[in-house]
C-alpha cells in the first residue's frame, strides 16, 4: 500500500574511491517518508480546531487551519495537501455531497486520486449518532445527576443500543476503507480515532452535563468505537491511531490541560465537546509518530 519514496543521502565519490583514500563510504539513511499528495477525510473531530482561522469553503464544515490534518501537513510537508473533512460527516458523505451552513461540501472521495500516497480518516462518530447521544445524555442528567439515567435509557429492553450502533457502523467503515484503496491504491491509510471526551469516572456535572454514573459507561462506549476503528484498519492493512487512551486531558480538566472542550468552551475553540487546538496538535503528533515523521 505504501508509495513513499525514501530520501537517500547520495555520495559523490564511489565506495572504491573512498576506500582508496582510507575512508569509509557513509551508509545511506532514510529520513521521514516523502509525501506527494496527502488527503484528509473525516468529520468534525478532523475538521475543527481553535477556529481562529476558520475556512469558508464552506463555512459550515467548521474546517480550521489548526486541525490535526493541517498540523500534520506542516510536519510532513507534502507536495499537495487537500483537507476535505467536514463537521457532521458520516460514511455516506464519502460518496455524496454534504449540505452544510452556507454551502455544500463535495463528496469527500472526490479528493482522492491515483497518485494520493497518504490518507487520514476519522469517521464513525456521527454514524452512531454522536450529537444525539450528547444531547440526550445532557438532558437526562438533570433528572438524576448522580445516577446513570443515560445508560438506563440506551440499555432499556436489555440491549445496549450504542454498542449495537458501533457494530452496525463497522461494515460501513470497512466499505469506506475498501473504497479508499480502490481510488488511491498506493496510499498509506491512517485511521484516526477520537480524543477522550470524559474521564474514566467521576465527571464534572454540571460543567459537562453528564450524570456521574453515566461517565464510566460513556467512556467505555468511546473506547469501543475506537477499538472498532482500529480493528477495521487492521483488516485493510492500514495504520490506526487511538488518541482516546490518554487520561488527564478530557473535557473535565482545567483550561490549560483539556484537549476537548466542554459544554461551554474555555479556549478559542467555539465547538462544545470537540477538540481544541491543543488537542488537535496532540493528535497530529501521534499520527506523525505512526508515520515515522515525528
Amino acid at each position: 500500500m505504501r508509495a513513499f519514496r525514501p530520501i537517500l543521502l547520495l555520495t559523490v565519490m564511489s565506495s572504491a574511491a573512498l576506500a582508496g583514500a582510507g575512508l569509509t563510504a557513509p551508509t545511506a539513511s532514510a529520513g521521514p517518508p516523502a509525501v506527494h499528495r496527502y488527503v484528509a477525510l473525516g468529520d468534525s473531530y478532523a475538521s475543527v480546531g481553535d477556529l481562529q482561522d476558520w475556512r469558508t469553503d464552506p463555512v459550515g464544515c467548521a474546517r480550521a487551519t489548526d486541525n490535526y490534518p493541517s498540523d500534520l501537513a506542516a510536519t510532513i510537508n507534502p507536495q499537495t495537501f487537500v483537507d476535505i473533512s467536514c463537521g457532521g460527516a458520516t460514511t455516506v458523505d464519502m460518496t455524496q455531497s454534504q449540505s452544510v451552513l452556507l454551502g455544500s461540501n463535495p463528496p469527500q472521495f472526490s479528493a482522492l486520486t491515483p497518485d494520493t500516497d497518504l490518507v487520514t480518516l476519522t469517521i464513525g462518530g456521527n454514524d452512531i449518532g454522536f450529537g444525539s447521544i450528547v444531547a440526550t445524555c445532557a438532558v437526562l442528567s438533570v433528572t438524576n445527576p448522580f445516577g446513570h439515567p443515560c445508560q438506563q435509557h440506551y440499555t432499556s429492553g436489555g440491549t445496549d443500543q450504542l454498542e449495537a450502533a458501533i457494530a452496525q457502523t463497522a461494515p460501513k467503515v470497512d466499505a469506506v476503507l475498501a473504497a479508499i484503496q480502490a481510488r488511491a491504491p498506493h496510499a498509506r491509510i491512517v485511521v484516526v480515532g477520537y480524543l477522550r471526551i470524559l474521564p474514566p469516572s467521576g465527571g464534572c456535572w454540571p460543567l459537562v452535563p453528564i450524570a456521574r454514573g453515566d461517565v464510566p459507561w460513556l467512556d467505555t462506549i468511546e473506547h469501543s468505537l475506537n477499538t472498532m476503528l482500529a480493528t477495521e484498519a487492521s483488516a485493510h492493512g492500514a495504520s490506526a491511531v487511538n488518541p482516546g487512551e490518554t487520561t488527564g486531558h478530557d473535557a473535565c480538566q482545567t483550561p490549560a490541560d483539556k484537549w476537548v472542550e466542554g459544554l461551554i468552551p474555555t479556549s478559542t475553540s467555539i465547538v462544545p465537546v470537540h477538540p481544541n487546538g491543543a488537542g488537535q496538535a496532540h493528535v497530529a503528533g501521534l499520527v506523525a509518530g505512526a508515520l515515522g515523521a515525528g
